[in-house]
Formats: structure tokens, sequence, C-alpha cells
């Protein structure tokens, strides 16, 4: 059954002129998102991802191209058209953008009444969204009186006050510790589910986006150069930018006092991906040849249900059984690369 779409791109530039300086931020992007989805975009600093993020809603106008929401082009939208758009779509933000002198019930009644929510269902909704975000204690809370997870929950409940369709987050766990970002990304998951709600999710992080994406882009120098479901682009990355930041990902840079620790034979990278990640490949191979082979360096992840496993191996093996080796290795993984020769 085909997936309902709810958002396209297409051929989307974005040009500005910056200290006299003429910037191509955003360059022919084409891309769609699926009604409930939630896409993320990844990308290093510079990469074009805040202005992309900012053209969904209007606060960035391209250029050219079209952006299409329910089939219908946002990009000349002015005035009523374009705020009556924008109720549709809520925004997240790293820095959480609090009124400090207004308790949390206040910036949420503030929020509701610049949007012309009516006022006799203004305090209903303040409770409801408290509640989704499980924040209904800090009704009467300061934002100096909240932790960095309780303020991002807050600006979720802002973001969600028009019940939007579509929630756009901008580096939205970038100033939060592991263990809030975990509570926040799982919190985003169920919001998603609950409301069927399409999510737009921009980071640097790639721990943010196995853990939360469905399909992802990765941009550099204002282009989409790669896109996949989250699991693919984790397993076979194909662009070199995407290789680098999956590779730091899984921390397999090989470090140099294990290199001055082996001994003479041969370091193979062996990529794993779905069952093969528990498949006692090392062992058997063991049993199998007159060699030595062992795990030096490694990770195994789990994206949607899916192992991925990178390991790093060192194989001491005569010329004759090397091959063959590596045969059944290529065989039996879905990569394997051989590193370098240890003379």
């Amino acid at each position: 059954m085909s997936r309902a779409i709810k958002l396209v791109l297409k051929q989307v530039n974005v040009t500005y002129t910056k200290e006299n300086t003429s910037v191509h931020a955003v360059k022919d992007v084409d891309l769609t998102v699926y009604q409930g989805e939630i896409f993320g975009i990844v990308g290093l600093s510079g990469a074009g991802k805040s202005t992309l993020i900012r053209t969904l809603n209007g606060l960035q106008k391209p250029s050219s191209g079209q952006i299409l929401i329910d089939q219908e082009d946002i990009v000349p939208q002015k005035g009523k058209a374009l705020r009556q758009t924008r109720q549709k779509i809520g925004m997240i933000f790293q820095q959480f953008n609090l009124i400090t002198n207004r308790t949390v019930a206040q910036n949420l009644l503030f929020a509701l009444k610049a949007s012309h929510y009516p006022k006799e269902k203004r305090e209903a909704r303040v409770r409801e969204l408290l509640q989704l975000v499980d924040l209904e204690e800090k009704y009467a809370a300061y934002p100096n009186e909240l932790s960095g997870g309780q303020k991002q929950r807050i600006g979720i409940a802002r973001a969600l006050i028009n019940d939007p369709e579509i929630l756009l987050c901008d580096e939205a766990t970038s100033a939060l510790d592991v263990e809030t970002t975990e509570e926040i990304l799982k919190l985003l998951k169920e919001i998603n589910q609950r409301l069927n709600l399409t999510i737009v999710f921009i980071t640097h992080e790639l721990e943010v986006a196995h853990r939360l994406f469905d399909r992802m882009a990765v941009m550099e120098n204002g282009e989409i150069v790669e896109l996949a479901e989250t699991y693919h682009l984790f397993a076979t990355p194909k662009h070199e930018l995407t290789k680098r930041l999956v590779g730091r990902y899984f921390d397999l840079d090989f470090p140099e006092e294990l290199d001055q620790q082996l001994s003479t034979g041969t370091l193979i990278e062996l990529r794993y991906q779905g069952t093969f990640a528990l498949e006692p490949l090392i062992s058997e191979i063991s049993k199998q040849f007159p060699v030595t082979i062992s795990i030096v360096h490694g990770k195994i992840e789990y994206i949607k249900g899916q192992a991925i496993g990178i390991l790093l191996v060192h194989l001491q093996a005569e010329t004759k059984y090397k091959a063959s080796v590596l045969e059944v290795l290529a065989d039996r993984v879905a990569q394997c690369t051989i590193i370098k020769e240890v003379a």
C-alpha cells in the first residue's frame, strides 16, 4: 500500500548576500516526506540544514523552487494564506526560547493568544498539553526552575499548541545531555505515534539519527548528497561524507596503540547486517582453517530492530589459506575490506 505524501520539495534553492558576498545556502534540493514519518536531515555545521528547514514554514523564502504541503505550493503565499499554513506547522528549537518572566502556563497561554485560539478553551488546552508532555506539576513554575529537558518539553508543548500536522525540530536535543536527549526522543516518538504527526528533524548528531529517524538525508554545502532509510544509510553508506559520519559514529579509527601491538598479518574490516551480526563467524573460521583470527575492535548497533555490526579483525594465516579465509568472510558478511597488511 502506497504511503500518503505530506511534504514535497522541488528544486529548492536559497541564495542570499552576506558581507557583500553571495551565499548559495541551499542548492536544488528535492525531497519527499510521507505522512506520519520522522524524517531527518543530517550534516555538519554550515551544510544548510537550518536554512532549509526554515523554508518549510515560510520563515525563509526560497530563491526558486516549490514547497508543496498536501499538494499546495506555499512559496507564493503571503498574508492570511501564509498565516493559515503556519498554523499547521509547529517548531521546536535548540535554545527553548521560553519567556523567562512568565510561568509555564503563561508561556503556553501567550502562544495560544498569539494564535487566536478560542479564549474559553485556552485553559483546558494548557492542561491538556502539559499532560501530554508529562509536566502537569510545573503549571506555575518559571523557566529558571526547570531543567533543560523540562524546558524542551515545554517547547514541544508550545509547538503543539495549534494541533499541527507537521513538527519541525531544529537541533532540538543539541543543548541536552545524553540521558535527557533519550527522554526527549522517546517523547517525540510517542507524540508521532499518538498524533500521526509528521516530523522533520535536523541534527549533526548521528546518535539522534539512528534512534529516531525513519528515513534521513545527508547535506553538504547546501546539497542533499545521500538519502535512504536510516538502517540502509548506516549499513551501506554511499557518499564519502556519509561514510565519514558513520565511521565516526561507530568510532572505528584503528587505535595507534593496537597497531603497535599487532604482529604480522592482515587487518580486515567486516560489516555485518541483520542476522549476520549474531553468527559466531570468527570461531567457525578458526575451526575450519589452521589460522589465527581475533577481534581487535568493533561495535554492534540495532536500528529499527535490525542489527549493524562493524568489526576489525586481525588474521594470521599462511598464504595458501589466506585467500580461502577471505572468500568465506566475503560470502558471509555484507562487506569485507582489507584495511592494511601488518609487516
